[in-house]
């Protein structure tokens, strides 16, 4: 495989094999679920790093991040 500029993500053989196997529902769940986790995983992260952060100041930033700041 190979990787460069145009190509920032490659999924392997044996993992695509395994998602076209799973219903449109079942891949929406896993997105969920990985959306869901990245969510928990960045607040934890922040609250971390900004203990004096409100829940708001810190929702603010993880939507900032999370939409790379297109909101």
């Amino acid at each position: 495989m190979r990787l460069d500029k145009g190509q920032i993500e490659v999924v392997d053989d044996k993992v695509a094999e395994i998602l076209r196997g799973k219903t449109g529902m079942e891949r929406l769940q896993i997105v969920w679920d990985l959306w869901t986790y990245f969510q928990k995983s960045l607040r934890a992260y922040l609250k971390n790093l900004h203990p004096e952060w409100t829940d708001e100041e810190l929702q603010k930033e993880i939507i900032r991040r999370m939409t790379r700041g297109t909101n």
